[in-house]
């Protein structure tokens, strides 16, 4: 089963973690596997890009003529790819060396569509004492009670996910709308990928915590300020995945429940039994951040044409 393994990046200011992603990709236990590198509308990195990768038969490099975002790129790798499954791995993300072949075995073992695996943090920085795992997920890492290994979801985090590369192009690749783009802050376009994957096949992603990819945190992914502006987007573009998408499974939603009614309650005992100022800053940075949440939620929803905006 060939894997083709797409890496997107768009300067050259990330370009030494784009190279440990790429070198991970190539370093994989599994075989045939091509690596496919698509540059998003920056000459300077595409030219570097080729003299230190162009001369691996197995890596194809792609150049958008101009900065597209990175959904419109992913599902151009997509379609440059000769796999019969398509991996997908951040540009700042490093895998473990048998990441594809676990998610083979998904497929191999199962009549799985899509699967993905487990985003582990690897701070740059200390980790902000402030930081409460339960929101990992602010900074694409899997939280706390996400899956059950096997367990079928709508979706996977970004810097480890794949599909069946036919299925993936049939229902129209990733959202060009969606996804990092310039100074949009429109999140979450795994979501609609694994929507319709659903609707036309009736089938989600299977997750598999044995396929392990770990994500670079940067030292402002653990500002207070950043942390919090981040939350407030996620609630603006859950508005906008509501109303595109109202009958699709509410994973976030179901989530949020879970973090009210369990986690927090959790955390509330464990504080009383074993005070710490770590478990207090925690405590209220997940009020902090839900409420953040809630506010990007309650202003997308005062915002008019927030669909067409989002779009445009």
């Amino acid at each position: 089963m060939k894997v083709s393994v797409v890496v997107c990046t768009y300067t050259m200011e990330r370009y030494d973690v784009f190279t440990e992603a790429v070198e991970s990709a190539l370093a994989q236990t599994h075989d045939p596997i091509e690596v496919v590198l698509v540059i998003d509308g920056n000459p300077d990195v595409y030219e570097r890009a080729v003299e230190d990768f162009g001369d691996n038969e197995n890596v194809v490099i792609s150049d958008n003529d101009e900065n597209q975002g990175i959904s419109y790129s992913r599902t151009r790798g997509a379609e440059l790819a000769s796999g019969e499954i398509v991996a997908f791995i951040d540009d700042d993300g490093v895998a473990e060396e048998d990441w594809i072949a676990n998610l083979v075995d998904v497929y191999e073992e199962t009549d799985a569509i899509a699967a993905g695996g487990d985003v582990r943090p690897n701070w740059q920085g200390e980790r902000p004492d402030f930081f409460p795992e339960e929101f990992y997920w602010l900074v694409g890492c899997v939280e706390p009670g996400f899956a059950e290994d096997g367990e079928e979801v709508r979706n996977t985090y970004g810097s480890n996910i794949s599909y069946r590369r036919e299925a993936f192009l049939e229902v129209g690749g990733y959202d060009p709308n969606t996804g990092r783009k310039g100074d949009k802050h429109l999140q979450a376009h795994e979501a609609p990928v694994g929507i319709r994957l659903l609707e036309e096949f009736g089938q989600g992603m299977v997750y598999t915590e044995d396929a392990v990819v770990y994500h670079t945190l940067f030292e402002y992914r653990g500002e207070f300020r950043w942390l919090v502006s981040r939350s407030f987007w996620q609630g603006y573009s859950k508005r906008v995945m509501d109303l595109l998408y109202p009958d699709a499974p509410d994973a976030k939603g179901d989530y949020l429940k879970q973090l009210l009614t369990c986690f927090v309650p959790r955390r509330v005992k464990d504080l009383i039994q074993s005070p710490s100022l770590a478990g207090v800053k925690q405590l209220v940075s997940i009020f902090v951040f839900t409420g953040a949440v809630g506010f990007g939620y309650l202003y997308a929803m005062l915002t008019p044409d927030i669909v067409e905006k989002a779009n445009s």
